[in-house]
């Protein structure tokens, strides 16, 4: 919408994007909640990984030949591509998946949404625009303060101790999503949809090699229908209709608005591994969760914004 002054109306959330946030943060909390049963299978990390991102890439790549919307072909192009399905899909991928072989996919899911909280942290080093403010820098002093109650005496455990190992996992993988996310804003010229079939497949690409040089999955027994459910589940919903929707919301909403999402998967993750896996949900896995939400609304300034009115 064109307001009379020629100045473009900030982007808003209605009713069907605030239904598309619902079932984005329901299809990405869901995501944890797959990677547990494939866990609990004892399905080696690097296959779980490549299952997810060789499924959707098919389906993503499909989608665009049916299109006829083809992927760059350019080298240096595809050089982008496999850096940020590196830093995008198969370390973070990876590493929530070994957080989750120690910790349960609620608590997992609230460790991973730190990601807007190093993402800023990057994005002062890496980029000239998106330099630390005042509401940024509570951000990050909220977040922190959420993930040391969450971690509380693991840090004093034993070196190597088994939650503290999965607590540095999952952050870590949310430091590969914050990297990836300052890395793709050189990809602002080329559609979203062709951003995601090309981190994806490069990602699984990428995956290959390791899974037949680590995991052999020719040697293991085949998997139960849960585990291929939770496969199919967390490839096609999970990612192809979860990429599909944020793109969506992105484009009509803003990214201000889609960073909502991130308040709203680990409520998800919870409910689900609760409900489903039998999970229990401590009080210090929900204060660290509203906590580190906290943090998440000083970051992009609603806080702030409604103290003023």
């Amino acid at each position: 919408m064109q307001p009379e002054n020629g100045v473009s109306a900030a982007p808003v959330m209605g009713g069907r994007e605030w239904i598309m946030l619902a079932v984005l943060a329901f299809l990405w909390g869901a995501s944890f909640f797959f990677f547990k049963i494939m866990v609990a299978a004892h399905l080696p990390v690097f296959l779980i990984v490549f299952g997810r991102v060789f499924i959707a890439a098919l389906i993503l790549n499909i989608w665009l030949m049916i299109k006829r919307d083809m992927l760059p072909h350019s080298w240096a192009m595809w050089r982008d591509f496999i850096i940020l399905g590196i830093f995008n899909n198969a370390v973070p991928f990876a590493l929530i998946v070994c957080g989750e072989q120690r910790l349960s996919s609620g608590l997992a899911s609230i460790l991973n949404a730190t990601t807007p909280v190093f993402t800023i942290i990057v994005a002062h080093f890496y980029t000239e625009t998106e330099k630390l403010s005042l509401p940024k820098i509570a951000g990050i002093a909220a977040g922190f303060a959420g993930v040391m109650i969450l971690v509380g005496g693991d840090l004093f455990s034993a070196p190597g101790g088994h939650s503290l190992v999965g607590e540095l996992a999952s952050l870590g993988a949310a430091l590969s999503y914050a990297i990836g996310g300052v890395f793709g804003k050189r990809f602002s010229a080329i559609p979203p949809l062709k951003i995601a079939t090309g981190q994806i497949t490069s990602a699984a690409l990428v995956l290959l090699p390791l899974v037949l040089l680590f995991d052999h999955p020719w040697q293991l027994p085949m998997p139960g229908l849960d585990v291929w459910g939770a496969l199919i589940g967390i490839s096609f919903f999970s990612t192809v209709i979860g990429y599909i929707l944020f793109f969506h919301i992105l484009a009509v909403a803003g990214a201000t608005n889609v960073l909502l999402v991130t308040f709203l998967v680990p409520v998800t993750a919870l409910l689900l591994g609760w409900g489903i896996l039998g999970e229990v949900i401590t009080a210090r896995s929900l204060l660290g969760m509203a906590v580190i939400g906290l943090g998440l609304a000083s970051i992009d300034g609603r806080i702030f914004k409604y103290l003023k009115k």
